[in-house]
């Protein structure tokens, strides 16, 4: 099958690619390689530089390349950069995947998956693990702006018969998770520790995230793959809560324990609680997450303490 997926070089994109090349898809990837690596790019893939929101370029593509399926992981992933300049995450964001999502009726793309946010898209609620029927308050136009594509994909399926899926992901780490960055902790603190650099906790550490591994997000967008006609929005979790204090201490074990616990200011607007249910997912698609905290974390370090040097 002729699949794209866009964010093809980035941590999950080239995951799914790999797996997707791995299952014999002829895939080929968008991506500007502006947070991104070429080099993680699996090499039986086609791969095209570009910016998805230069509307003519992406066109070109797709209608040169035909896909079946689109997987759109391509994203301005920075909570904090969308709420210092939004207009610039609605354009990359916003703009760009409803191009791409019209597209697909022109040049007749049968699926579309795409990666959208459970931790950002409901806010901070009291009822977790949240479900996907919980009322969706987003803190950040980083949240806003994967709401608005979840919505923009339900009127293109009941107006367009456009079969869709939306997982929206929990906090996903995993080898090859991009360091420099603001997202992404558990890579930004195995990043400094092997720096021998003291890593710091944003305020008192006890905002909770839930953690999935790459690999158990990669098997739910197979999943959604194979269940090609079936149409929805899915949380991807765990549906457990990890306190960050809690998420240092467990990379630390990989240090001996050698760094010490240390705080900064809080940062506004941060959300303070996420976790997902999973029961959607599992009940319809038959997934849920294989990988637990413990041995998530042990891979993912010894993957940065191989590659430390190569970041």
């Amino acid at each position: 099958m002729k699949i794209l997926v866009t964010g093809g070089a980035g941590f999950i994109g080239s995951h799914l690619v790999d797996a997707l090349v791995a299952k014999k898809h002829r895939v080929f990837v968008i991506d500007n390689l502006s947070t991104s690596f070429k080099k993680n790019i699996n090499p039986k893939a086609k791969f095209y530089k570009a910016d998805l929101a230069n509307f003519r370029k992406t066109e070109t593509i797709i209608k040169k390349e035909k896909p079946r399926v689109i997987f759109h992981q391509a994203a301005q992933l920075d909570v904090r950069k969308s709420v210092e300049d939004p207009i610039f995450d609605a354009k990359n964001n916003i703009l760009a995947s409803i191009n791409l999502i019209k597209l697909t009726g022109k040049y007749k793309v049968k699926k579309f998956i795409f990666a959208s946010t459970g931790g950002a898209i409901y806010g901070d609620t009291k009822n977790r693990p949240t479900p996907e029927a919980q009322s969706e308050w987003p803190l950040s136009p980083y949240g806003v702006a994967k709401l608005a594509i979840d919505k923009f994909l339900f009127y293109y399926n009941k107006v367009h018969n456009l079969n869709f899926t939306s997982l929206r992901y929990a906090n996903v780490y995993g080898p090859r998770q991009n360091p420099h960055g603001e997202a992404g902790v558990v890579a930004i603190f195995l990043n400094r520790m092997l720096d021998n650099k003291q890593p710091i906790i944003n305020g008192n550490g006890k905002q909770t995230r839930d953690y999935v591994y790459v690999d158990d997000v990669v098997a739910a967008n197979l999943l959604a793959l194979k269940n090609f006609k079936k149409t929805g929005i899915y949380n991807v979790g765990t549906g457990k809560e990890k306190n960050v204090n809690d998420l240092f201490w467990e990379i630390n074990k990989h240090f001996q324990s050698r760094f010490k616990e240390t705080h900064s200011q809080a940062k506004p607007g941060e959300q303070k609680t996420s976790c997902l249910s999973y029961a959607k997912i599992r009940k319809e698609l038959g997934w849920q997450s294989k990988v637990n905290f413990e041995t998530g974390i042990k891979r993912t370090y010894r993957w940065f303490r191989t590659n430390h040097q190569l970041q």
